[in-house]
């Protein structure tokens, strides 16, 4: 028994005999198998069995002690509260006022700033020695002093962010294969390595952070461990969202981006204002910055599957958005000239039969250079672009088109229609007879606001301004609908949509004059002048201006500027039809009107058109004004910031107290009569209006007969009566 160890360490609560053998059968006794009472005082603590480690020549046993119930505490509960309040009487110190806790509270918070501010200064001075300095910047994120944990944690997400902006490379970094891992490399190669690996990691663990601060927020999750309560969460999301989104723009081309815009795109749709602009506002200059367009088409990706999967309930913005994509051109199909097989590269024996040896030298330096040329080329081909391009229209049509089809009543369709506006010149050609008729249809419908009726005219047009040309389509209809439009909008509003409506005239009227017949350009210009005289000043001038490129681009319709009329019929403004109101019989006596008006540039303009509006000479514009577009007018006399341009003068000092007369009176002696009443006092109460006429002294006054009024006074030869002031 001494031989055998294990029977003095085997632990006493197993039942298995150590040194005898197993009886085949045998059963063991009910007393083993019973625990043994002990005294109180020499009770043994219960064990409790884990897992065994296993190792190279043996099995080691692990356990632990079996923790006490609370029953068991019950009764030192007493002695335990007794001690613990003599710790605390030990331990206490002296209570702080609110003076003192601030101070020590700024005195730890530039504690914390210094601290930073050595780390980023360190890391900015040598990144590729100083990269494990991150690693202690991006711990400071878990701060546990309640007193400055926020701000310290905002400081230092700021920091990282500043940090990454900089030291990050223009290029993405890959991970490397296990045979570069097992490939010798020079030091600075692997320092290099070693660089791109850490800068990867700690990248990678500073967005985790970031994503788990917003998740903490959305959920309010709170943790026990932290140190920040749930309402200052909001504040510090707010600082990560905000973090993101400079990542966002500041490295598209760096790693992790896709993940950034998948954080990043949900919180444009967040019921939080100011989250929700500084997500917006983000995608808007990420998209305006893209030139080659992979950062937009993961973007636009992304939006797609967020309005699918939220059953288009977003908000409009996320779809405005999309206006800044920077896609001018996509691909076609090709011509037959670009079909054509592009010379091949001549093989050695073609060249060797049809060349001499020095052409051969020659053309084998050239084929050198050439590819020298292609590889120092940095810029992008043109046809990956290209290809980039058509793939992420492809998807904002996607967009569109199920908005059109399946939520024609949301939202989101005024967005829908301002994108279409923009790029229906880029639509495939195949779908337009089925959106002309979709955008008629919802005209006529009735459900749309005026803003939204516009852009369905516009869109029709700029569909049939750019490949549509090539289709025989007559939009007579959408030239009644802005016809019957113009008359419904309102002159408070109609500064908002003024805009629109010059784009669309200058798409129906001006760039399709040869497909408008002149009394449909005439009825356009009688009811823009109509229009002008209520609107604002800045609408005005664009309408005015609108005028003057119909004028010009109909030379025939300045017989609206003569009394005369042409061909029978009346002027019937309330018809609905511009074809067939005759707006022939009328003129523009509405300029006469808009020569008194109070703004300068509309009375220059209307003096302007009432000239036949003309390109030079007496009662031409100025420069500033002819080659400028009518919404650029209406962009710059704007008064959307309530303010009036030009700048209104000062007023006169002091009133005049007497009347300016100058050569308005033709008459001499009713010159005199003024100034003989002006210069002396009347007296009302002799004062004789018929003092001037010379009564015959035989000839009795004429007596005045009911219904007649006195005989109008002989004027002398050559004379003629006075104008009236």
């Amino acid at each position: 028994m001494a031989q055998r160890a294990s029977f003095i360490t085997r632990d006493l609560s197993s039942c298995a005999p150590v040194h005898a053998k197993k009886r085949k059968g045998g059963q063991l006794q009910a007393y083993e198998k019973t625990p043994r009472k002990m005294r109180k005082g020499d009770e043994e603590k219960e064990l409790i069995h884990l897992l065994p480690i296993k190792d190279k020549t043996r099995l080691i046993p692990q356990s632990m002690e079996k923790p006490a119930k609370p029953e068991e505490l019950e009764d030192d509960d007493g002695e335990s509260e007794e001690e613990a309040e003599q710790d605390e009487e030990m331990f206490v110190g002296p209570s702080l006022s609110a003076e003192e806790h601030l101070e020590m509270r700024a005195e730890k918070l530039t504690e914390r700033k210094e601290r930073i501010a050595r780390l980023g200064s360190a890391i900015l001075a040598d990144p590729h020695a100083n990269i494990k300095r991150v690693k202690e910047m991006r711990a400071m994120l878990m701060e546990t002093d309640p007193s400055v944990a926020v701000t310290v944690r905002k400081l230092v997400m700021v920091s990282l962010m500043e940090v990454f902006k900089d030291i990050v490379p223009s290029y993405r970094i890959r991970p490397l294969t296990q045979e570069e891992k097992a490939a010798k490399v020079k030091k600075d190669t692997q320092q290099l390595r070693e660089f791109e690996e850490g800068l990867v990691s700690q990248y990678k663990f500073y967005l985790e952070n970031l994503e788990q601060v917003v998740k903490d927020w959305k959920q309010r999750k709170h943790k026990a461990s932290e140190a920040v309560s749930l309402d200052c969460y909001a504040g510090l999301a707010e600082v990560a969202i905000r973090c993101m989104c400079e990542l966002m723009v500041a490295l598209p081309h760096f790693n992790f981006h896709n993940n950034i815009l998948v954080m990043v795109v949900p919180h444009m749709n967040d019921p939080a204002r100011k989250v929700s602009e500084m997500c917006c506002e983000a995608v808007r200059r990420l998209l305006k910055q893209d030139k080659m367009g992979e950062a937009s088409l993961g973007l636009v990706k992304v939006i797609s599957g967020i309005i699918k999967s939220r059953n288009y309930n977003v908000k409009p913005e996320v779809l405005r958005t999309l206006l800044c994509l920077r896609i001018k051109e996509v691909e076609v199909k090709k011509d037959a000239e670009d079909l054509k097989q592009k010379p091949k590269i001549m093989k050695y024996q073609d060249k060797k039969k049809n060349l001499s040896r020095m052409q051969r030298k020659w053309k084998k330096a050239e084929e050198k250079l050439q590819k020298e040329l292609l590889e120092a080329d940095a810029c992008e081909s043109k046809e990956k672009k290209l290809k980039l391009h058509t793939e992420t229209l492809n998807i904002v049509f996607l967009i569109y088109f199920r908005i059109l089809k399946k939520a024609q009543k949301s939202v989101l369709l005024p967005a829908v229609l301002e994108g279409l506006a923009k790029f229906a010149h880029l639509i495939n050609l195949e779908f337009f007879d089925d959106l002309l008729a979709v955008l008629h249809n919802l005209i006529v419908s009735g459900d749309l606001s005026n803003r939204e009726s516009l852009h369905c005219i516009q869109t029709a047009f700029h569909i049939l301004s750019g490949q549509g040309d090539v289709l025989n389509i007559d939009p007579l209809k959408f030239y009644t609908h802005l016809y019957k439009l113009l008359f419904t909008l309102s002159a408070a509003r109609f500064t908002e949509e003024a805009g629109i409506v010059l784009q669309c005239l200058d798409v129906m009227l001006t760039k399709r004059r040869k497909q408008v017949s002149l009394l449909r350009a005439q009825a356009f210009l009688k009811r823009l002048s109509t229009l002008s005289l209520h609107t604002l000043p800045d609408a005005a001038v664009g309408i005015l201006a609108a005028n003057r490129t119909i004028m010009h681009a109909f030379p025939k319709s300045d017989i609206m500027l003569d009394n005369e009329m042409q061909g029978s019929g009346v002027y019937m403004p309330e018809l609905e039809e511009p074809e067939y109101c005759n707006p022939q019989n009328t003129s523009l006596w509405e300029l006469h009107t808009l020569k008194r008006h109070y703004h300068p540039v509309v009375r220059r303009f209307a003096g302007h058109l009432m000239r036949g509006a003309p390109s030079e000479g007496n009662g031409s514009l100025n420069v500033e004004l002819s080659r400028r577009l009518p919404v650029e007018l209406f962009e710059d006399y704007s008064v959307k910031d309530m303010t009036f341009n030009p700048p209104v003068g000062a007023p006169p000092n002091k009133k005049k107290d007497h009347f300016t007369i100058g050569h308005a009176f033709l008459d001499s002696k009713l010159k005199t009569q003024i100034d003989h009443a002006l210069a002396t006092e009347p007296d009302f109460a002799t004062l004789n209006f018929a003092e001037h006429i010379k009564v015959p002294q035989n000839e009795p006054e004429p007596e005045m007969e009911s219904g007649k009024s006195l005989p109008e006074p002989e004027l002398e030869s050559g004379k003629s009566l006075p104008e009236p002031v």
